[in-house]
């Protein structure tokens, strides 16, 4: 994308290949972004945490969603903190600051949220969600998008657990189709589970 201000659309979705990723695998696809963004409900002056950031994908188009709010990308890995300030230039967020960290730890001094992303926990989620609960605002949601059996079933049982109100799980099976010679092939990419739920 040679002028950021191209992408000028109210909704989710901006292709993967507009943000600079410079091989770094921590990216969140297309499709996956916009179901989560859609399911945690954003407003346009939300309070945002994004923990396991990646790249900032998600990070980049809450801002751009909550243009009124803040968002704040918590990211351990200091290559992929890299790429997030690439993309923040690139995209021209200014609602968006970098947390060079590792959750919950990095999570102590942010103000309350009214949204929290959670898309890598480094095998501690259960310390993370507990965390986030103690930092999330009423009426406030989070969302753990779970690629592993067991990531799934930690935020499933820690969902139950804090209370949360409307939890619900869904699996995305995305399939995408690619050329192969002069062919089409159907590619399938690795489900994600989103599991939600809402502080009343």
């Amino acid at each position: 994308m040679d002028d950021i201000n191209k992408w000028k659309f109210i909704t989710p979705g901006i292709p993967d290949i507009y943000f600079t990723q410079d091989d770094n695998p921590n990216m969140t696809k297309e499709e996956v972004r916009c179901l989560t963004l859609c399911k945690v409900r954003l407003k346009i002056d939300s309070v945002i945490y994004d923990i396991g950031a990646g790249i900032g994908t998600i990070a980049i188009e809450a801002a751009l969603l909550a243009k009124e709010g803040l968002v704040f990308a918590v990211e351990k890995n200091p290559q992929a903190a890299t790429v997030i300030l690439k993309n923040i230039e690139k995209f021209g967020v200014n609602n968006l600051l970098l947390i060079r960290g590792e959750a919950p730890e990095a999570l102590v001094d942010l103000p309350l949220a009214d949204r929290i992303i959670i898309g890598g926990s480094g095998g501690r989620l259960k310390e993370v969600l507990s965390a986030a609960q103690a930092k999330l605002k009423t009426q406030g949601r989070i969302i753990v998008n779970a690629i592993t059996v067991e990531t799934l079933a930690t935020a499933v049982k820690q969902f139950a657990a804090m209370g949360l109100d409307e939890v619900s799980t869904c699996c995305l099976n995305i399939t995408r189709v690619k050329q192969a010679g002069r062919a089409e092939i159907f590619k399938g990419m690795n489900p994600v589970f989103l599991v939600v739920g809402e502080r009343t």
